[in-house]
């Protein structure tokens, strides 16, 4: 039994199996399942099951137009649901959201929602996908280094083999460090320092939802509309 059941969590959403099949089945995946069950039946871990898999099941691998990457999922109650910087509705926006919607302002002028939930920038193509996708309670980074990494490296990799070209969105040194995994001959990268109060001086003013939506244009695909509603 403690073969198949860790993996009933990580069913790949349709859209994604024929790219990402071959990596759950590989032994360290099967490892990094084991691990999260036992995690979970042990402890607290974030997000809840069911929602490891949101980003890919938000944003199908055909229809990524932006892949915005993230580090590791919020570790404190009801914030994490599974795709990078979001929160759920209801929850207290977290610093980091909290720059975005700063810099969205400045960018192109939209005021900023009450919620953190950006399952509306999802749904249109922005993949949010954090590297590290499940978290323990309260302790930030302690799924870091168990085979998550690996995992969401494919994932970007599938992203990269798409003839479509793509904006990868690389906010802060660790996700800039993806940026061998990346075809900048045929993708759009935008980066900057990462949207922290520690670091955000070098995101604030950057204007990336203008480059997004310029990069888009030269594809002759059609913009994003970052407004979220209430």
């Amino acid at each position: 039994m403690t073969k198949t059941a860790p993996t009933d969590e990580f069913v790949l959403p349709e859209s994604w199996r024929a790219a990402l099949q071959t990596e759950v089945e590989q032994p360290y995946f099967h490892e990094l399942a084991e691990f999260v069950a036992a995690e979970r039946a042990t402890g607290q871990v974030f997000p809840p099951q069911g929602e490891v898999f949101a980003a890919l099941e938000h944003t199908p691998l055909d229809q990524v137009k932006v892949l915005l990457l993230g580090q590791d999922p919020y570790h404190d109650d009801n914030q994490a649901h599974g795709m990078c910087f979001s929160v759920r509705r209801g929850i207290k926006v977290p610093p980091s959201l909290r720059n975005i919607y700063k810099e969205l302002g400045t960018d192109l002028g939209l005021t900023a929602p009450k919620h953190g939930n950006l399952e509306e920038w999802a749904d249109q193509g922005v993949l949010l996908l954090n590297a590290v996708l499940t978290v323990r309670a309260h302790e930030a980074g302690s799924h870091a280094g168990k085979g998550w990494e690996k995992f969401t490296d494919a994932v970007i990799k599938a992203v990269n083999a798409r003839q479509e070209p793509v904006v990868f969105v690389l906010w802060g040194g660790y996700a800039k460090k993806k940026l061998p995994l990346i075809d900048t001959t045929r993708h759009v990268v935008v980066q900057s320092g990462h949207p922290s109060p520690l670091s955000a001086r070098h995101f604030l003013g950057t204007k990336p939802f203008s480059q997004i939506d310029k990069a888009l244009a030269d594809f002759g695909a059609a913009p994003i509309n970052w407004e979220l509603s209430e």
